[in-house]
């Protein structure tokens, strides 16, 4: 059977969305990891032997693979595209990141679009909201609504528009993880915790700051290499538009920090 849709990087996105799709039997999937391809199995996907023959057949492509590979992944793969196919970039980089990525799709004759993810895939799935730009935005979102996305919003037709959103967007959100990570450390460290927290919840009515921070510093150390790497292309983004990122160094630095911590604890508790 004909597999018009391929699956660039099978992580937690593409896994995720797998799962709460009916796409075994269109979807084929690659990844350079061999380990991630039984994961692809475990999803009824079908594993590529090759970047080239999975997306030999494809008319849609979703890119989900880290952001330092973003462009790499345009780069090398665009050859093998069909003419017309549409490339999804939804991975979380820059926009001038992805107007590189856009010159590579293009001029192998694919049809590129960028795809901002605006929250967490786990639990959303396919209801997590996506947002499109790029003169394929239009397409691309009927095309992703027929694989069952059901929260998609075109924002314009430059390559770039989403991600902007989505990255600016990243410097608040990932901030105030970065930020909790730091009081939670030094409130640790002086044993008032309690009272820190306590207090927050005195001043603000909208959920319990304890929940909030078990919640931010549980992800920083679960996925804090990954945002630590998203942070740096929202410093590229806001140095782009003449600010110079600040805070946004810091995220990076606390980000990554908690991942190595994370990674750590995962690796003694397995030992």
């Amino acid at each position: 059977m004909e597999k018009s849709l391929a699956l660039i990087g099978f992580g937690e996105a593409a896994s995720t969305f797998a799962r709460a799709s009916q796409w075994a039997s269109q979807a084929v999937g690659w990844d350079i990891a061999p380990a991630r391809r039984s994961a692809m199995l475990d999803e009824d996907i079908s594993a590529a032997a090759s970047a080239g023959e999975a997306l030999a057949q494809a008319s849609i492509a979703l890119s989900l693979v880290t952001a330092d590979q973003a462009l790499a992944a345009a780069r090398d793969y665009a050859p093998f595209l069909k003419a017309g196919a549409l490339w999804c970039d939804m991975n979380s980089v820059a926009p001038e990141t992805k107007r590189a990525a856009a010159k590579e799709i293009a001029a192998a004759g694919g049809s590129y679009v960028d795809v901002a993810v605006l929250a967490p895939v786990h639990p959303a799935g396919l209801a997590v909201t996506l947002l499109l730009s790029g003169p394929h935005a239009n397409q691309a979102a009927a095309a992703l609504s027929d694989l069952g996305f059901t929260n998609i919003r075109c924002v314009g037709a430059e390559v770039g528009r989403a991600s902007t959103i989505k990255m600016v967007r990243s410097v608040m959100v990932k901030g105030l993880e970065a930020l909790t990570d730091e009081m939670m450390a030094a409130a640790r460290a002086a044993g008032v915790a309690d009272e820190v927290l306590a207090s927050l919840d005195a001043s603000d009515k909208h959920g319990s700051w304890a929940e909030r921070a078990r919640y931010n510093l549980e992800r920083m150390e679960t996925h804090g290499g990954r945002r630590a790497a998203e942070m740096e292309e929202a410093a590229k983004t806001l140095s782009d538009l003449g600010v110079h990122p600040t805070m946004t160094a810091g995220t990076i630095t606390r980000q990554r920090a908690a991942g190595e911590r994370g990674a750590s604890a995962r690796k003694d508790k397995a030992a």
